[in-house]
């Protein structure tokens, strides 16, 4: 005699050893001897074997039809059997039971279990929910299968376009697309920036890190609003002066401006800072907008500004007009000394933007030393840099450290390369320079004069406090001991950052002998305090981020595989070409500084990785420069 039992919800069948009246003792197929409840048991029977019974019924089982089983069966509770004799017409065999039993269990729509071998019809409001649920399922998974198909083939599928940067950077698993994503990511081996780079929906690795960064920060894009005309300016006296800028090529605001009066014993020197806080007011539009951005972000190539560029360019110090800016006039003695200093708020004529590439071969080191040839604003240049050697002294602080390089990027997007568009050219310039340390030292001026000129007439800033080695914001005045002054409040650069902004208003606010925008205590103030920290730090970060990206395709541009580098420690080196820092695995024991020669062997430009081999290690150079890292903190981008 054989059993049909049901062992933990599945059937399994065995021939009978013992039988008492609570319990069996029988042996299964395989061989294995098992003891059972006389409750588990769903049908005797003597034909035909245990090891054939499901076998045979699984197939009878595949000819019944459950809709019809489901229309023929009453409403009350029945057992398999009994309902088996009602189906064939006549006692059936162990095969017809099991097959039965087989289908009305694979079948929970059409009918509920109510114990071992019992069921109930479902009642037809929830059968046909459960159909319903049932085929919207069925054609769920059809249109998963179609579209993990047509990304494997390098097609997007019509669904993922209005949804394509929540799939990339914040994926609902609950949503079908991004199981078609999963499935394609998981037959094709790669990770989903990966197959969409392959499927041509991303057009580079480029477009991948920058969406990534503007769906977290800029979830609505970078593009500015309808914004109405900022409020109009005062009518303001104009500046005596002839002013000039000195930045970058690629720099649009300019922020800054200088000036030098000859007078009798000496210089007025003039620092002219551009005003937007004269035409943003608080709580105006164009301060909901530069509150929520908080700084210009950048990164090789572009930029975000913090402004609208039809705001920039109101206040922007360009040259060949008046523009509205905060001034802060220090009268130098013959010798550089500092006499008197005060601060107004006036139109100042701007005479020249001055570049970088234009002024560094003929204002340097050398030409300082040697004389070199004449060139627009000359005498004046000299004037300044003679006037931040005695400020540096004064400090007892170097600016900017000679030994460090900067790296400045430039992207030609015309370039079509085979990572996508943008050939990049990055230039090596040693910090520390004459114009660094011009710039630098009176931009150290204005910001410390600026915080001790609002912290004396109790009046709330936000300032950069370095004590104990430790760099924190603060809206109390406290020292900054890496510059070795007493308080330094950025003011310099309201144009790209928020701080500055604030610290325009309260200043503006003093010298028109108004109540301060920010009052002692202000929640506002130091709530934007914070929210800048946080922000500008991740901007820094991405910005970072993509310096190292771009020293990957400027690797991958050239025609050699090998490159040199320095130890930096154990297995981490720095690239002397680029500065881009990674670990080499294959690197030997060797000292900090020592250079070695590698191979360059993988590049992955979606995780910004670069796998090398070291090959030798090099003879060393005389020139201990090397690459800075992040900003000083005068504010200057390095």
């Amino acid at each position: 005699m054989n059993v049909l039992f049901d062992e933990d919800g599945s059937f399994k069948t065995g021939s009978i050893l013992t039988d008492n009246d609570s319990s069996l003792q029988v042996e299964t197929p395989t061989g294995k001897r098992v003891k059972l409840k006389a409750a588990n048991v769903l049908l005797r029977y003597t034909a035909p074997s245990a090891s054939e019974l499901l076998a045979r019924a699984t197939t009878e089982s595949a000819g019944l039809d459950v809709a019809f089983l489901w229309e023929m069966c009453g409403d009350n509770e029945f057992g398999f059997v009994d309902f088996a004799a009602e189906y064939y017409g006549h006692a059936p065999n162990a095969v017809e039971s099991t097959a039965l039993l087989l289908c009305l269990q694979s079948s929970p729509i059409h009918f509920h279990r109510k114990g071992r071998g019992r069921f109930r019809k479902a009642p037809p409001e929830i059968l046909q929910a459960a159909l319903a649920a049932a085929e919207k399922k069925r054609l769920q998974q059809e249109a998963i299968a179609r579209m993990k198909d047509e990304l494997l083939a390098g097609k997007l599928p019509a669904e993922f376009a209005p949804m394509l940067q929540q799939l990339l950077y914040r994926p609902d698993r609950n949503k079908l697309e991004t199981k078609a994503l999963e499935a394609a990511c998981e037959e094709s081996g790669l990770s989903v920036p990966r197959l969409m780079l392959k499927a041509g929906v991303l057009p580079s690795s480029h477009d991948y890190l920058l969406g990534r960064f503007l769906f977290e920060y800029f979830p609505g894009g970078a593009a500015f609003p309808a914004l109405p005309a900022p409020a109009t300016v005062e009518d303001l006296p104009l500046a005596q002066v002839e002013a000039f800028s000195i930045d970058d090529a690629t720099t649009t605001e300019i922020d800054d401006a200088l000036s030098v009066t000859p007078r009798d014993g000496g210089w007025t020197i003039g620092i002219h800072i551009a005003a937007p806080g004269l035409g943003i007011t608080p709580g105006s539009p164009h301060d909901e907008l530069a509150r929520k951005r908080l700084s210009t972000v950048y990164m090789p190539g572009n930029k975000i500004t913090m402004l609208p560029d039809e705001l920039v360019q109101v206040f922007t110090l360009g040259a060949g007009s008046a523009r509205p800016a905060v001034s802060l006039y220090v009268e130098v003695n013959a010798d550089y000394s500092l006499g008197a200093m005060r601060s107004c708020i006036e139109r100042v004529p701007v005479t020249a933007n001055l570049r970088h590439h234009d002024l560094e071969p003929v204002f340097n080191e050398d030409t300082l030393a040697n004389g070199g040839p004449d060139f627009p604003f000359k005498r004046e240049l000299t004037t300044l840099w003679e006037f931040a050697v005695v400020l540096e002294a004064g400090r007892g602080k170097p600016s900017a450290n000679q030994n460090m390089l900067d790296f400045n990027y430039y992207v030609d997007w015309a370039v079509q390369t085979p990572d996508g568009p943008g050939e990049v050219r990055i230039e090596q310039r040693r910090r520390g320079s004459p114009l660094d340390k011009l710039v630098a030292e009176l931009m150290i001026l204005a910001n410390s004069s600026w915080g001790k000129l609002l912290h004396e007439a109790g009046i709330p800033a936000i300032y950069r406090a370095q004590t104990g080695g430790r760099v924190r914001m603060t809206t109390a005045a406290a020292p900054h001991d890496g510059l070795g002054v007493d308080c330094y409040a950025w003011s310099t650069s309201p144009l790209r950052r928020y701080v500055d902004l604030c610290n325009q208003w309260q200043l503006l606010s003093h010298l028109r002998g108004e109540a301060a925008v920010f009052p002692p205590g202000s929640a506002a103030l130091a709530a934007a305090m914070n929210d800048f920290d946080l922000t500008y730090n991740a901007y820094a970060e991405f910005q970072r981020g993509m310096e190292r990206y771009w020293c990957l395709r400027w690797l991958r541009q050239q025609p050699g595989k090998e490159t040199t580098a320095r130890v930096v420690r154990e297995n981490i080196v720095r690239l002397e070409t680029v500065p881009y820092t990674f670990k080499v695995h294959s690197l030997p024991t060797l000292n900090h500084g020592d250079r070695v020669q590698l191979s360059l062997e993988q590049f992955d430009l979606i995780d910004v990785e670069l796998r090398a081999k070291y090959l030798a290690t090099l003879p060393p150079l005389d020139d201990t420069a090397e690459p800075a890292d992040g900003e000083d903190d005068t504010g200057a981008a390095t």
